[in-house]
C-alpha cells in the first residue's frame, strides 16, 4: 500500500525556495525532514506524513501555492511487495495434489480407451472372429455366384445339341441355374443352421 509519493521537479524547486526564505517559520522537524528529501540523489520519496504537516504549515502561513500545486508531477510511490518464502512443505503438498488430479484426469479421459479393444463390446480376438465370419460369409456368397453362373453357363453351352433357337437355350440354362442356385441354398441353410445350433 502507498505510504509515500516520488516528488518531481516541482516539489523541488517549490520547497527550495520555501527553505531558502528566511521569514517562513518551518517547524524544525520538518525543515529537516525536507532538507533531507531534497538532499537525496536520485528518485526521492516523501511520506504522506510529511505531506499532511507541510500542507498545514502553507494553510497556517497563507502561501500563495498549495500542496496539490507542489505535487502535480509527482507519483504515488508503490514499494515493492515482498512476496514470503513459500514453505516446502506446502510445496511439496502441492505438487502431490497437481500430480494426483493430473493423472485423475488422464484416466478420466482414457477410462473408455484400451489397445486391447476395438469398441467397448469386444477385444481384438473378439474382432478377429468377427473377421474370420464376415471372410466365410463373403466365400459362401462368391462361391453360391460361381456355382450359379457356372451351371447357366453349362446349360446354355449343352443345350445347343437340343435346341436350335437362342430362347429356348436361355430358358433352359435358367431354369438348371435356378435347380442349382435352390440346391446351393438348401445346403446353405442347412450348414448356417448347424453352425447356430452349435454351443
Amino acid at each position: 500500500m502507498a505510504s509515500a509519493f516520488t516528488v518531481g521537479d516541482k516539489f523541488r524547486n517549490k520547497v527550495t525556495q520555501l527553505l531558502e526564505r528566511t521569514d517562513s517559520c518551518l517547524p524544525e522537524r520538518l525543515r529537516e525532514e525536507l532538507q533531507e528529501t531534497l538532499g537525496k540523489t536520485g528518485p526521492t520519496t516523501v511520506s504522506f506524513r510529511t505531506a499532511r504537516t507541510l500542507k498545514r504549515h502553507l494553510q497556517d502561513e497563507g502561501h500563495p501555492f498549495y500542496l496539490h500545486e507542489l505535487l502535480e508531477d509527482s507519483m504515488l510511490h508503490l514499494p515493492e511487495v515482498v512476496k514470503p518464502p513459500r514453505n516446502p512443505v506446502l510445496v511439496a503438498r502441492l505438487e502431490k495434489i497437481k500430480a494426483r488430479l493430473a493423472n485423475e484426469e488422464y484416466s478420466r479421459i482414457t477410462r473408455n480407451v484400451n489397445t486391447q479393444e476395438v469398441s467397448r463390446g469386444g477385444t481384438l480376438a473378439d474382432f478377429g472372429r468377427e473377421v474370420r465370419s464376415v471372410k466365410a460369409v463373403v466365400a459362401t456368397v462368391f462361391n453360391f455366384l460361381v456355382t450359379v453362373v457356372a451351371a447357366f453357363a453349362c446349360s446354355y453351352m449343352g443345350s445347343q445339341y437340343l435346341f436350335t433357337d437362342t430362347g429356348a437355350r436361355v430358358i433352359a440354362a435358367v431354369i438348371a441355374a435356378s435347380v442349382v442356385g435352390l440346391a446351393e441354398l438348401y445346403v446353405l441353410v442347412r450348414t448356417m443352421e448347424g453352425e447356430l445350433g452349435e454351443p
